[in-house]
């Protein structure tokens, strides 16, 4: 894979993993680039092991000790999640060489199982990072570009250079593979990764038996991403039970193909209980599900808004992850309907930021973020309209047009 298409960002945070922890979990969706990650930043020095191959999961399943002492550490383990079994006496090893950093580096796609048995065996000895697809700051070749609100960030108004390519590369979204060759057909692309997840990752979580159904589901998704996610309406359309739209959707989230994104209230227990929205977490999977293969109709099409503030949120959470940290974004809304997309806390402040699929911005653009400013004072930062366009400017007190190359 050439090197400008390896997932880089997220390097400084691994190593620093592994240079504190006996263990270093890995996961992410299918395709991201875990595998090559590691064994580039790590493979001269730890063995490799994959625990997909069923005869090698069915030795480790059957002897983990004799297993583990086949494979000592340094070691990477490649999809654990296949043998969970193993994670005991993972902890049993570790245990014996607490000291000792870096010992075991493990690989998994399936975040509910592995991170299950994680927690139950390897709390306080294992590290745990998540790989996403590619951001546009890996894709343009800055991983480490600060986000706007951040004090290292400069930005000064005036034009930024025209995003000609921005629909074609939300149309083939971030994994790794569709950049290696910008001919390959994102289209049939993404129906194999779909159908390989279908096969893979969902029989294994849940004994589901209509794939079909659960496709269904998905598209049923798709139609409401960035919506407020009504699971007893899309139940009631695909006609099955409540609890089963609710374990399909932990499923769709544990594999880390969707993010849910609560509202904003100062009381958590709030947070929890109120109703959430839904994203996806590539744009190209989303766009396929949609049915767009050309960029001209995602950019004019009704799915548009979704798909670019499914952009707008993927940048923000995968340049957070890429540092290690778990990102806390919410959208706020108010019972009268003023709303803005994403509030990013900071810890100390909340960023508000409204996406626009135009790439006019105008000051009624911020008239969510100025509610927002008025409602919460004090704990509001200056927030930003981000739309596709070119432009960098104030749009009103406390609120910047900001085009998306620059986020």
């Amino acid at each position: 894979m050439p090197h400008r298409y390896i997932p880089r960002a997220l390097e400084p945070a691994l190593r620093r993993a592994a240079r504190e922890f006996p263990a270093v979990v890995l996961t992410g969706p299918r395709q991201a680039g875990k595998t090559t990650l590691l064994t580039r930043l790590f493979g001269r020095t730890s063995r490799y092991v994959s625990l997909e191959p069923p005869d090698v999961r069915a030795a480790a399943a059957a002897d983990p000790r004799g297993f583990l002492a086949l494979y000592p550490p340094p070691v990477i383990l490649d999809e654990v999640q296949y043998a969970p079994d193993v994670l005991p006496y993972l902890k049993e090893r570790i245990d014996a060489r607490r000291a000792k950093a870096g010992q075991f580096l493990l690989t998994g796609s399936q975040n509910l199982l592995l991170m299950a048995n994680v927690s139950e065996t390897l709390a306080g000895r294992a590290a745990i990072l998540r790989l996403l697809p590619l951001s546009r700051r890996e894709l343009t070749g800055r991983p480490a570009k600060p986000l706007p609100w951040e004090g290292t960030a400069h930005t000064s108004p005036g034009r930024m250079s025209p995003p000609r390519d921005l629909w074609q590369q939300l149309l083939r979204g971030g994994y790794p593979e569709l950049h290696v060759d910008p001919k390959r057909d994102a289209s049939l692309w993404h129906a194999s990764y779909v159908q390989t997840y279908l096969e893979r990752d969902v029989r294994t979580l849940r004994q589901i038996g209509d794939l079909t159904l659960f496709q269904a589901f998905l598209r049923a998704l798709e139609a409401r991403s960035g919506q407020l996610l009504n699971l007893t309406d899309v139940a009631r359309d695909l006609g099955v039970a409540v609890n089963t739209a609710k374990a399909w959707l932990s499923v769709l989230e544990a594999t880390h193909q969707v993010r849910i994104l609560r509202p904003y209230f100062a009381n958590i227990g709030k947070r929890l209980v109120k109703t959430p929205k839904v994203y996806f977490t590539d744009t190209g999977t989303l766009c396929f599900l949609a049915g767009l293969r050309d960029p001209a109709h995602a950019a004019a099409g009704p799915m548009a808004g979704a798909i670019f503030e499914t952009a707008v949120l993927s940048e923000i959470v995968k340049t957070f992850g890429s540092r290690g940290v778990e990102p806390q974004v919410y959208f706020w809304r108010t019972s009268n309907g003023t709303e803005v997309d994403f509030l990013v806390d900071t810890g100390a402040k909340l960023v508000p930021i409204e996406v626009k699929v135009s790439a006019t911005p105008r000051p009624p653009m911020a008239a969510g973020i100025t509610a927002f400013h008025a409602a919460l004072d004090k704990k509001a930062a200056p927030g930003y309209v981000v739309h596709p366009g070119e432009v960098y400017l104030p749009l009103a007190p406390g609120v910047t047009a900001l085009p998306f190359t620059a986020l």
